[in-house]
């Protein structure tokens, strides 16, 4: 805020944190929140989110974070967007993603 002036609006979520860290600052009266105000900073935390729904019934918060590193590498590895290749092309990747993850998965 020092750099920038003071903002109009601030758009967050329902959360109650973000309204009590804005008073702390003095920037209660400035918080808007709606339904569809907050897409762009929402739609940022999806990729995390759904991993994580994915895995909700983990009890330790350490063991939650060691699966979604692995997790997330290897659906980065399988997952090829269809939409990006041609019906082809799509199969060779996937074909060539599995038979790299066989190839690991046998040593």
């Amino acid at each position: 805020m020092r750099r920038y002036g003071r903002p109009k609006a601030i758009v967050t979520d329902l959360l109650r944190s973000y309204g009590a860290a804005l008073k702390a600052i003095g920037a209660a009266n400035l918080q808007l929140t709606g339904r569809w105000l907050n897409n762009r900073a929402e739609n940022s935390h999806l990729p995390f989110r759904r991993r994580e729904w994915a895995m909700h019934r983990f009890s330790r918060t350490r063991s939650l974070q060691k699966f979604v590193a692995v997790h997330a590498a290897v659906f980065n590895h399988f997952n090829a967007e269809r939409s990006f290749y041609s019906r082809a092309n799509f199969k060779k990747i996937r074909a060539a993603a599995l038979a790299e993850w066989r190839g690991l998965c046998a040593r």
